[in-house]
């Protein structure tokens, strides 16, 4: 295998050569031991991309949506990136949704790249890397990435600290699905779409959309941004221009409110987060693996030492010098 060329390959995924933006996505997947000079060839390149996550239940079109919003600013000369979050094999670690099924109309398409990529078990529904690969095509030169994400309810939550701009996906005949995600979901929404709107009850859910906001406006230093409803049949295409729209006149309301900066610090702030908590787990597991970890919980066991004392003492032994 020839040596890893971090810059070379940087300035090949610059030229928007798919296998060098697929081979940095996969070392940020496989914590590569140089991961951390790939993170610093690629920074003085990011900040220009805008982050929309797509998230909801299941079984409301998600990826039609997402193909149709992804045709929809393609035909505005947007190059776009696709992460694709699925749930992980518990055999394989690796996504159970590939590419292969997955918007194939745009697969040849030399202005979008779409990734799948397995949540291995992270709560919240977003991978760990997540933050990382959506650096990777940041700094490739893409105008939009969009984040769809796994639509496992309420937990999935995660979307909103990574996107600028988060859209929560409905559909009718989904049972009280507004009662069930009221809690979480519906909650961090910066615009809905009601997908299937050409089926029976499609009217209520955006009716009961429209007395939700009512009740709970997001306030923001004094001025509130209500979420538009836009209704679509994404396997049809319709309503894609009004969802684009949408979106436009949410990140010029982000930007003339200060509120787009804020969103990115707060993404910076999960990633690095992230990151520093990988790095502790991986110190336990050596821990765990020295018997030092174990020895603490035997202690415990025989009541001679509290759970507090011995994480005291495990932390004490995470401390450069212990």
């Amino acid at each position: 295998m020839p040596p890893l060329n971090v810059s070379e390959l940087v300035a090949r995924a610059r030229e928007g050569q798919p296998r060098a933006v697929a081979k940095l996505i996969s070392l940020v997947e496989d914590a590569h031991p140089r991961l951390r000079e790939v993170a610093a060839a690629l920074t003085p390149y990011t900040g220009n991309a805008r982050v929309i996550g797509l998230t909801g239940p299941p079984g409301v079109g998600k990826s039609t949506s997402t193909s149709m919003l992804l045709s929809a600013l393609r035909k505005d000369g947007k190059r776009v990136g696709v992460l694709a979050i699925d749930p992980s094999s518990p055999f394989s670690g690796g996504a159970l949704l590939g590419d292969r099924i997955r918007m194939t109309e745009h697969a040849t398409d030399p202005g979008v790249y779409i990734r799948s990529m397995a949540t291995r078990g992270h709560l919240g529904g977003l991978s760990w890397a997540t933050p990382q690969a959506v650096r990777v095509l940041d700094a490739a030169g893409f105008d939009v990435v969009l984040i769809e994400t796994v639509g496992v309810g309420q937990s999935e939550v995660d979307v909103v600290r990574l996107a600028d701009t988060t859209v929560v996906l409905l559909a009718p005949g989904m049972g009280d699905g507004i009662q069930a995600a009221k809690a979480g979901v519906l909650e961090i929404a910066d615009a809905f779409v009601v997908n299937k709107s050409d089926r029976d009850g499609a009217e209520v859910v955006v009716r009961d959309l429209k007395q939700m906001i009512s009740f709970a406006r997001r306030e923001i230093r004094g001025e509130s941004w209500r979420q538009p409803i836009v209704q679509t049949v994404a396997s049809r295409g319709e309503g894609a221009g009004e969802l684009v729209s949408a979106l436009n006149e949410h990140h010029d309301w982000l930007a003339a409110h200060g509120e787009l900066a804020g969103r990115r610090e707060h993404r910076a702030a999960s990633e690095v987060e992230a990151i520093a908590l990988r790095r502790l787990r991986a110190q336990l597991e050596d821990l765990h693996g020295g018997g030092h970890l174990s020895g603490l919980a035997r202690r415990v066991v025989d009541r001679e030492l509290d759970p507090y004392g011995a994480a005291d003492a495990l932390l004490d032994a995470l401390r450069p010098g212990q």
